[in-house]
């Protein structure tokens, strides 16, 4: 399935104001999120990368969204396999997501953790909070990131772990 075409943000025939990226990266980093580790594969080979933008899109069907930079080493390895999985990092995760987003680390990201494969074959982290386990749906450009949604195939969650969460630039966990 093709990008769907590059847009811009207009109103009228004028284009938005773009905002200086570090006020923006600096607003941003006031919200909280959890943290991912987005994974596919395709033959034998295996890539992934730490993102922290995922959300749920629906529910009928099960579906999600994650954006992902087109400059990921995972980025073009998702949409020739066209299956991900989301895993849904746990706090003990910490150094699991700071290998996956050095780009430094490429050859050593799987070498840690305990992986497996659900429906898919895309690889699952699994002793994660949650894994959903997708084929890739629609896909958007957007400026430097793709826009992925994935049509959920399988589901894996522990309850009992607490999620790592990252916040004004460092990762750590929610105490109720």
């Amino acid at each position: 399935m093709p990008l769907l075409e590059d847009f811009d943000f207009a109103l009228g025939d004028q284009l938005l104001k773009q905002v200086d990226a570090d006020l923006f990266k600096k607003g941003m980093r006031q919200l909280t999120a959890g943290v991912t580790i987005v994974t596919t594969a395709i033959g034998n080979e295996r890539r992934g990368l730490t993102a922290t933008a995922v959300c749920s899109l629906s529910s009928e069907p099960p579906t999600l969204l994650a954006c992902v930079n087109r400059e990921a080493g995972a980025h073009d390895p998702t949409l020739q396999s066209r299956v991900f999985c989301v895993n849904l990092l746990a706090a003990h995760h910490r150094d699991l997501a700071a290998l996956f987003a050095n780009p430094d680390k490429v050859e050593e990201r799987f070498d840690s953790g305990e992986w497996g494969v659900l429906e898919s074959g895309a690889p699952v982290l699994m002793d994660s909070l949650a894994s959903f386990d997708c084929i890739l749906g629609q896909t958007m450009r957007a400026d430097t990131h793709t826009v992925l949604t994935g049509r959920v195939q399988a589901v894996r969650t522990d309850e009992s772990l607490e999620p790592l969460l990252y916040s004004r630039g460092a990762f750590g966990s929610f105490i109720p």
